[in-house]
């Protein structure tokens, strides 16, 4: 077996080993295609005010620029679907934040297989991403081989659907390369285009960040909401799953086996007046290491309010 093979092995190795359930390879080249689309995206106004996607523009199309000499690029998806649902009729949260904050769990192992990998074949470059830097990361998930995109924007996969977090490892460490999905399995599918509340999703695979009640409820910064979207919210307060829920792929969604993703009780069960009665140290205390402290106190009130005017 050759190095390149073995590090391969080495990769996907540690991968399974640290709870990711899928591992594709990419090589690392600058995405042409991507750029076009992404750069159009932005100029229709697309993002709304998420100004930070206008930032490093040439970081998101180009691996070399995030790692000098980047030779492979490493994608990694974790299962984030729970086994418990929310209670009926209680405020909805995002199944991805029912946990602690996967930016801190995940970001942990990515930086425990760099560390593994550093001693297994020696010194390597390489930096690992999550959600948090400027890394088209389903288009390189597309390209390794680990689903396609489909109409919501979001990577789906055959075998588990689409509640999956993406984490991307950098390295100028030379791999064996998967092969990338060519088809695109959503078909003639619209369920998610017509769901949607808001109307967020476009054909042709573009979605309109500034009407998406993810935006709105995480992003958006503002203290009142667009007076067009009252009563499409559907009691969603943080997040929205509609796109994902109504999807036909993830019937073969299975329960995550990752302790730290086990949802927080008052998510699953506070209703409307609960949430509303809550006080700020009690929203700290509960949340302090769930995602829904990017929103705030002061946004997870406003939202309340928005979906509950009464």
């Amino acid at each position: 077996m050759d190095s390149l093979q073995k590090n391969t092995r080495l990769v996907k190795g540690l991968a399974h080993s640290l709870g990711f359930d899928f591992c594709g390879i990419s090589k690392a080249i600058k995405l042409d295609d991507d750029a076009r689309r992404l750069e159009q995206w932005l100029l229709n106004g697309r993002h709304g005010q998420m100004s930070y996607m206008e930032r490093h523009f040439d970081l998101r199309v180009d691996p070399c620029k995030l790692v000098p000499g980047a030779k492979s690029v490493i994608t990694l998806l974790k299962n984030y679907f729970p086994s418990e649902k929310q209670k009926n009729g209680v405020p909805k949260i995002s199944k991805y934040a029912f946990g602690k904050d996967y930016h801190e769990i995940i970001r942990s192992y990515l930086n425990q297989m760099l560390e593994k990998l550093r001693t297994e074949v020696g010194e390597i470059n390489g930096r690992g991403f999550v959600d948090s830097a400027p890394v088209l990361e389903r288009s390189w998930a597309q390209r390794s081989g680990l689903g396609w995109v489909g109409k919501n924007g979001n990577l789906i996969n055959k075998q588990n659907g689409s509640f999956f977090f993406i984490a991307t490892l950098i390295t100028d460490l030379e791999l064996v390369y998967d092969d990338a999905l060519a088809k695109d399995y959503c078909g003639s599918c619209a369920k998610c285009i017509e769901a949607c509340p808001t109307q967020a999703i476009l054909p042709n695979k573009e979605i309109d960040g500034s009407r998406c009640i993810s935006y709105f409820t995480i992003e958006l910064k503002e203290l009142m909401f667009p007076a067009e979207m009252k009563g499409k919210f559907d009691n969603w307060i943080f997040g929205c799953d509609v796109c994902q829920d109504v999807c036909p792929w993830n019937r073969f969604s299975k329960p995550h086996n990752e302790p730290a993703f086990t949802p927080i009780a008052e998510i699953l069960n506070l209703s409307n007046n609960e949430w509303e009665q809550m006080s700020e140290e009690s929203f700290r205390k509960i949340f302090k290491e769930s995602p829904l402290k990017r929103t705030k106190f002061a946004g997870i009130q406003r939202n309340i309010r928005f979906v509950n005017p009464d």
